[in-house]
Order: structure tokens, then sequence, then C-alpha cells
């Protein structure tokens, strides 16, 4: 495995190159409070080019931001910078990697060439209408997960509307029937709204989801 840093808002975020390889691009993205794995998984080993994965900010070997302040779309910047770095990619998320594979896959539509979404932590996310929240504070600390995006990024707004907003838009951009796949089992609001839309495939097995966009 190789390490590329990447600089985003003075944080530097740690790209992974788990398997260095001619073909298309597989971009992993983990789970709240995880990191990328140090080996390609085994849903993962028969895809025909390079595997990478992303460390979203506060997690796995990228850096900290001072006093949190984490929001989905700053993980959708940390994802945007590594499609810049990586060109066209396959997406594949997990639990809030999932959510911000859908929004990555929306956003730079051109560039990613599809996206699933499975299961793992951080998939419900926070409220999916705005409400009011007691303001709480964690520990500062200097080693990752930091506790303020476990705190802020699980209670992240989330409506179904501005998710199926990003299914449209990876319709619109994508040149794919069916730009989105969803494997995931648990279903918050969100990625119900997000099945029910069209250009979204659901299937059961990670592998052959993976398949599809190889």
């Amino acid at each position: 495995m190789s390490t590329t840093f990447l600089t985003h808002n003075k944080v530097e975020l740690a790209l992974h190159t788990l398997r260095a390889a001619d073909g298309p691009n597989l971009l992993l993205l983990h789970g709240l409070g995880e990191a990328s794995p140090d080996a390609v998984p085994r849903f993962a080993q028969c895809w025909p080019g390079a595997v990478h994965a992303l460390d979203f900010t506060g997690h796995g070997a990228s850096g900290l931001p001072i006093g949190g302040g984490y929001t989905a779309e700053m993980l959708l910047a940390d994802a945007d910078m590594a499609v810049r770095e990586l060109g066209q990619v396959t997406v594949v998320g997990r639990g809030l990697g999932a959510y911000i594979g859908l929004l990555i896959g929306g956003a730079r539509a051109a560039a990613v060439r599809g996206v699933v979404l499975s299961d793992g932590p951080g998939m419900s996310g926070g409220p999916t209408s705005p409400t009011s929240q007691p303001v709480v504070t964690a520990d500062a600390v200097d080693s990752t997960p930091d506790p303020y995006a476990i705190l802020e990024l699980g209670r992240d707004l989330r409506p179904p509307d501005y998710a199926t907003t990003f299914v449209r838009l990876a319709n619109e951009g994508s040149g794919l029937d069916e730009p989105i796949t969803v494997t995931a089992k648990f279903r918050p609001r969100w990625l119900r709204a997000v099945v029910d839309e069209p250009g979204v495939r659901e299937m059961s097995s990670l592998t052959d989801a993976l398949a599809r966009y190889a």
C-alpha cells in the first residue's frame, strides 16, 4: 500500500493506493469512525483496475481540524479532492461513506462512473428536517477518529429530498441508465427515498453490484 497526501482546508487527506494497476479506478469510502482498509477487500478482488481508499477528514491517517465543524459537505469536498487526483472512478461507500458516495456521484457525475451504497457505521445520520439541537463539546484529541467527527456527523441533517436531488444529478450527468446501486439492507428515510428514484438498482451482492461498473 502507498499513500498520497492531499491538502484540503489546511488538513492533509490520506489517499491510499491498495493496489496499483492499469484500468479503471475504484475508490473506497469508509464508514463513520472507521479508516480505510490496508488491503483490497474481498468484494473488490476481481476489480480490473487500481483500488484506492480515502481517509475522510478526522479519520485514519488524515488530519484533524481544530474544534470540529464536520458536515457531510465537508466530506463531499474530501471526496472531490480524491476524484480530482484520480480522474474517473467508480465509488463504493460504506455507511457514512455511502451517503458521501451518493453526493459525489451527483456532484461529479461525469467523473464518477457508478456508485455502490453498502451498509456500515453512520448510515442514518441525524434528523431529516431542521430541528433545534443542543450545543455540545468534545475533548480535544490529537489522534483519529476525532470525537467531533463522531458527534457531528452522527447527527448530520439528511433530508430525503436533498438525497434524491443528487440521484437526479447523477442520472443527468453520468451517461449510465443506472448510475447508483444499493446493496445496503438498512434503509434510513433518505435511502428509502433514493431507491424509489429512477436510475437506482437494488442488489444483494456487493461483488455483483461492483461488476456492473467494471
